[in-house]
């Protein structure tokens, strides 16, 4: 029996590379986000793990399209042994003084409530599953730590996606559900490429920032999802060695 995984934001990215390393080591997925043609792009790349691939389209700010999500999830599967709650946006690099209300809460209603919503359903299902329990990791971000300059919603939505893991890990374990969190600094990603044009720094001043290959990213998060219920990487973080995180910014 294949052990099942949701993966939002699977289009692209950390989502794609992820959603095929768990297709792999024979995960079945279902792939979920806005965009089909996306979607069917990552299931595509499959190969013959394609078969153990279900794309849904997903909007994680609306709570009917997660809750049929999950209901696509059961109905085609039976269970569910991992969430990656991956989905996130950000906003243009605006002064904090300029950006708009609508830009703020776009960004809170992607990366908090719809983390939020998908754990929710999770835990609805793994606590009464046979066995009971699963895994929940959630992306959190270098920003979950320190911010970049001009990116107040982004970096306060990661700094709540801590709390939400927190949270879950410690609600879960009554139901044996395991919750970790991924923080990924400078994935090689469409999301990045403008760090190979250069970037603002803390000091000011713009600099080509090191990136590292998204394929050890999926390896990370493959690792923990593969590990016993009864062990959790609570949080890890895996980055390009030389990206200007560590030390005086």
């Amino acid at each position: 029996m294949h052990k099942v995984a949701i993966v939002t934001g699977a289009g692209s990215g950390i989502g794609r590379a992820c959603s095929l390393a768990l297709l792999r080591a024979g995960y079945a997925v279902s792939l979920a986000g806005r965009s089909p043609d996306k979607l069917q792009a990552t299931r595509d790349a499959a190969g013959k793990d394609a078969e153990r691939a279900l794309c849904i389209e997903t909007d994680v700010r609306n709570p009917d399209s997660v809750a049929a999500l999950f209901s696509a999830t059961l109905e085609r599967w039976g269970r569910l042994d991992l969430l990656f709650n991956n989905a996130g946006t950000g906003t243009p690099p605006l002064p904090l003084e300029d950006l708009t209300p609508e830009q703020w809460q776009a960004t809170l209603d992607t990366n908090v409530t719809g983390a939020f919503l998908c754990t929710q359903h999770a835990f609805r299902i793994m606590r009464e599953q046979s066995p009971m329990g699963g895994r929940i990791i959630n992306n959190g971000s270098i920003s979950a730590h320190v911010p970049r300059p001009n990116s107040a919603p982004y970096t306060a939505s990661k700094h709540a996606i801590t709390g939400l893991t927190r949270a879950s890990s410690l609600d879960g374990r009554r139901y044996n559900i395991a919750c970790g969190q991924i923080d990924i600094g400078n994935a090689a990603t469409d999301m990045v490429a403008p760090m190979q044009r250069g970037i603002p720094q803390a000091s000011g001043e713009i600099m080509i920032e090191p990136t590292m290959d998204v394929e050890h990213v999926a390896q990370s998060v493959l690792h923990m999802a593969q590990l016993p219920l009864e062990s959790n990487i609570q949080f890890m973080t895996i980055m390009a060695t030389k990206m200007p995180y560590i030390g005086r910014g």
